[in-house]
């Protein structure tokens, strides 16, 4: 074989420099651009592929993190006259129709897994999602229903966030919804669980309104298996969810837990939140470790004590009683002395961290590898004092002869939390109490029965909303007569390529048979060209991601009222200050897109055969940025190298 000086086979060889054979290679000769000069081994070509980020993948809920923060920060622009921020709004609460509130409590697993934690830290996205339904409260955003009425009728039994986003998805199924809700007012946790100066009251109000109005109606004050039973349920209605959550706290299971002044972290916060615990008397000693307990110790320092309160003023007779306190007491109050203590040392407490700084800060003793053993009682019943013993580092050794009592006024135990099951038929529930469900969330052995939410197991609040949606779906399933979607690996909501090009009018034209059997995708108009899908299956590593593309960029975080001991008491006001519009858009830019294009131009800037190419503007949308002249392309696999967020793979040619 005959070589010239570059080393490359000469044309009396009969050979081309293309790759692969093409029409038109009896020409002998290639346009020199199109010569291949150093080819790659893996005799592979880009292709672009989606894939799930770890914060979608990290959140309960299944939210589409990386698609809202693409439009706030400018990236991914609606069709038509609807503005940025509506966009938004809708493309969140496709998901979790509750983002004021989950952008102020939810402890924001997404962040934990966010990739930009391996630049310098993870981006606001709590605070992106505050800002988001912040706004919407301002602009006064509702939603729609466009879905035909199916005549279908679907019973909630819970008004909490769980049973809420239920119903919303249900109605925009176009079934009618029905919740029946012991409590006067909606809102599970949201409203009795968690306290106001975290859940802003009329913005918890405001967005359950906005899931009411779409047409659910509600039967407050109504205990399913008193009030009514499952069995007229059952008659009445064509599916029933269980949504009831876990609204009973556990008592300490030691000797004399049951005293009359140890009452459970729920049953605390339930009173406080209903208006009717306004102060306390004596010392609290809270036993826990979690978000409840923080919560617990934090309100009954704003709280106050007073000293020498009236028998009926004690705080177990207003939480037990349905009392409520006299609002002159509250004028008495004085600094409460509050000890919160903890199995496992301070540092390895489940709270989050930023609600133990604040708890912390407000004078609340922390005391961790503590265990009660037993309540000291007086003659009348009532803990004295409360006796621990000191536990090795693990948290559940004790050691010997470390016993010691702590005199206090008030246990809260906040320790683990149960389903109220009166009146319904136990066979609905397991040893445990609550209620198994199988992956569509369908009761096993029930047909027509469903569940979500803490009745299956305590959690998040976003864990039930991510439930919710799942069974939304398998609701729709068996009311139409379906049978239940098998689901996928990674059950989240997806960036969907098709959906977008309908929104732009450039959705893929029908395909014809014959006609078009022997077009190539790369010019045809019935398919979409080297793309593919993978968000059901993988979440993307950093390790696929180009980072030496990201600047160092601190996070820009949101203004925290800091409240100490000298002003905590009677301090009941929020303590975020929710980003305004800028501030939004500039932490959003710091998301890194992982998984999806971001419209950098890398690959066409560095791609050394101009094979990357731009899709022409008026066919242009997310996700259908770039293009690949697989004609040009050697396979030397700089775009994949030099793309930031993972998107391009070399994953043609196997």
């Amino acid at each position: 074989m005959q070589k010239n000086p570059y080393g490359m086979p000469t044309k009396s060889d009969n050979h081309t420099f293309r790759l692969y054979t093409n029409d038109g290679d009896e020409q002998k000769t290639v346009p020199w651009s199109q010569k291949i000069f150093k080819e790659d081994t893996s005799h592979k070509c880009p292709t672009y592929v989606t894939q799930t980020p770890p914060c979608q993948g990290s959140c309960p809920s299944g939210h589409n993190v990386r698609g809202w923060l693409d439009i706030v920060r400018g990236m991914e622009k609606p069709s038509g006259e609807l503005s940025w921020q509506e966009y938004a709004f809708q493309r969140s609460t496709d998901s979790n129709p509750f983002p004021s509130i989950m952008g102020r409590v939810c402890p924001a697993p997404c962040e934990d897994g966010c990739n930009r934690n391996e630049v310098e830290n993870t981006v606001g996205i709590n605070a992106v999602e505050q800002f988001i339904g912040d706004n919407a409260k301002v602009e006064g955003y509702t939603f729609t229903i466009n879905a035909k009425d199916t005549g279908k009728k679907v019973a909630i039994i819970g008004g909490g966030c769980g049973g809420l986003t239920t119903a919303l998805k249900l109605r925009r199924q176009g079934h009618s919804v029905t919740i029946f809700e012991k409590y006067n007012q909606l809102g599970g946790m949201m409203m009795y669980g968690i306290p106001d100066y975290r859940v802003p009251r009329d913005v918890l109000s405001y967005e359950i309104d906005r899931i009411i109005n779409t047409g659910v109606e509600t039967r407050m004050n109504t205990k399913v298996g008193i009030d009514i039973t499952i069995d007229e349920l059952e008659k009445k209605f064509d599916a029933v969810l269980f949504a009831i959550g876990a609204m009973s706290g556990r008592t300490l299971p030691v000797p004399g837990g049951k005293a009359t002044n140890c009452v459970s972290g729920i049953a605390f916060l339930e009173a406080y939140n209903q208006g009717r615990l306004r102060h306390i008397t004596g010392k609290v000693i809270c036993i826990g470790g979690g978000d409840t307990s923080i919560d617990v110790v934090s309100v009954a320092r704003r709280l106050g004590n007073i000293n020498n309160a009236a028998e009926k003023d004690r705080p177990e007779h207003i939480i037990f009683s349905d009392t409520t306190h006299d609002v002159v007491d509250t004028s008495k109050r004085l600094g409460a002395d509050v000890l919160l203590t903890t199995r496992s040392t301070v540092v390895n407490m489940p709270a989050a961290q930023e609600e133990i700084d604040d708890a912390t800060r407000e004078g609340v003793e922390i005391q961790g590898q503590l265990q009660p053993v037993e309540v000291i009682t007086g003659k009348d019943g009532r803990a004295t004092a409360l006796r621990m013993i000191r536990l090795e580092e693990d948290g559940s050794t004790p050691i010997k002869g470390s016993e010691f009592d702590i005199e206090c006024e008030l246990i809260v135990s906040a320790i683990g939390q149960g389903v109220d099951s009166e009146g319904i038929d136990i066979s609905f529930f397991n040893k445990h109490g609550f209620i198994d469900a199988d992956k569509n969330y369908q009761v096993p052995n029930k047909p027509g029965f469903f569940v979500c939410g803490d009745v299956i197991r305590p959690h998040l609040l976003t864990t039930a909303i991510g439930q919710a949606s799942v069974v939304a779906e398998s609701i729709g399933d068996y009311l139409s007569g379906s049978e239940q979607h098998t689901r996928p690996k990674v059950d989240v909501s997806y960036f969907d390529l098709m959906e977008k090009l309908k929104e732009w009018d450039l959705a893929p034209k029908s395909y014809k048979s014959g006609s078009d059997v022997a077009t190539a995708t790369d010019s045809a108009n019935f398919a979409v060209h080297n793309y593919e899908d993978r968000a059901f299956a993988s979440i993307i590593p950093h390790t696929e991601l180009f980072l030496g593309h990201f600047d160092h960029e601190q996070q820009n975080q949101r203004n925290h009222k800091l409240v100490d001991v000298d002003n905590v008491l009677g301090n009941f006001n929020e303590r975020l200050i929710g980003y305004t519009e800028k501030e939004a858009q500039k932490e959003a830019s710091r998301c890194m897109s992982c998984g999806l294009c971001f419209e950098c131009d890398n690959c066409v800037m560095y791609c050394p055969q101009d094979a990357v190419f731009k899709v022409k503007k008026d066919k242009a949308t997310l996700g259908r940025y770039v293009d690949t002249d697989y004609n040009k392309c050697i396979g030397c696999h700089i775009c994949a190298d030099v793309c930031p967020t993972g998107y391009i793979q070399m994953g043609l040619g196997e």
